[in-house]
């Protein structure tokens, strides 16, 4: 071998290293191992059910584990934060939600991380709306009634909600505000343990997500009073909406998305997206997602380009709410 030869050997094997490592060949052999996804709420609450729901089927059509890390704390800004640092590697992304993606940027003076600008989304979720429940001995027994209730007694209506900036705690503040009542927000760190003291008789009452909100109505654990939809939901046929009692026009449920941190491969990115759509065009698994009164999508605004537009639409309207509303988390 010319020592011409020998020089030029080890040049070409960095270029053979450097072209077996571009995003396209990364993506090919993506996942090579478990992916995690953060959820910045307790185990047992609705975001958390809904993920394990969703992470489930998505891995089997990637081939690997998806492991739900549960990392809570300020409305889920500490799990968010640190999503924001992971590596972008594709085996790190977020269970992001209306509270810390949507609404934070408006209620917190300072965030350790950018919805839009840290973040890479990869696809939405079905929308949950939520159920406003209280503790079966509650004296009110339809919703104009706790309206009147917490008219009449400035601060003895004690809400509970997952955790400042949630959507349990966003809602209950849109809905006093509104209805001119005045509540004691209760944050926990989660829906879970925010509602076993609502079952408990410790506080009034909460706005529940429906996939976990169901289950304890059925048991007849609370007594629900009105819904946060725009219609009613079959599962609570005789359950009115709030729309239709004492905030007329009012419509809200829960957004939820999974987000890479910025700079994670596209490649990747579509082949989580793909994966999930998948998942989606499945029948038995929707029909299980919708008799939790979970509302599906058009397919179109499953995809991480139709959730970055909606994530940079929700910012600004939360800071237009911010402006109007006494909310604040600071």
């Amino acid at each position: 071998m010319t020592n011409f030869t020998r020089r030029a050997l080890p040049v070409a094997i960095t270029i053979a290293a450097t072209l077996a490592f571009t995003p396209q060949a990364f993506a090919q052999a993506y996942p090579a191992k478990p992916v995690t996804w953060i959820v910045p709420f307790a185990a047992g609450g609705p975001t958390d059910a809904l993920a394990r729901s969703i992470a489930e089927r998505v891995a089997r059509e990637l081939g690997q584990p998806i492991i739900i890390d549960n990392a809570p704390g300020a409305g889920g800004t500490i799990g968010t934060a640190k999503a924001a640092r992971a590596t972008p590697d594709g085996y790190t992304m977020l269970v992001g939600h209306m509270g810390y993606m949507g609404a934070a940027p408006a209620l917190y003076k300072k965030l350790a991380y950018d919805p839009v600008k840290d973040f890479a989304p990869v696809f939405r979720f079905p929308d949950t709306p939520l159920v406003l429940m209280v503790r079966r001995e509650h004296p009110a027994k339809d919703i104009q009634g706790l309206v009147d209730f917490g008219r009449k007694n400035p601060e003895k209506l004690f809400i509970s909600n997952a955790g400042v900036g949630s959507s349990s705690h966003l809602i209950a503040a849109l809905v006093a505000n509104a209805a001119g009542m005045k509540i004691t927000l209760v944050p926990y760190k989660g829906a879970g343990p925010a509602l076993v003291d609502v079952i408990g008789g410790q506080v009034d009452g909460m706005f529940d997500q429906t996939n976990t909100a169901l289950p304890q109505i059925a048991e007849a654990k609370v007594r629900p009073l009105a819904v946060t939809s725009k219609v009613r939901l079959p599962q609570l046929k005789d359950v009115p909406t709030l729309a239709e009692t004492v905030l007329p026009g009012f419509e809200a449920s829960t957004w939820y998305g999974i987000y890479a941190p910025k700079g994670t491969p596209q490649p990747v990115l579509d082949q989580m997206q793909q994966a999930y759509l998948k998942v989606m065009t499945d029948k038995a698994f929707t029909s299980k997602m919708t008799a939790q009164a979970i509302q599906m999508l058009p397919t179109e605004q499953y995809t991480g380009a139709a959730l970055g537009k909606h994530t940079e639409a929700e910012v600004l309207r939360w800071r237009a709410v911010a402006a109007k509303t006494s909310i604040s988390l600071d």
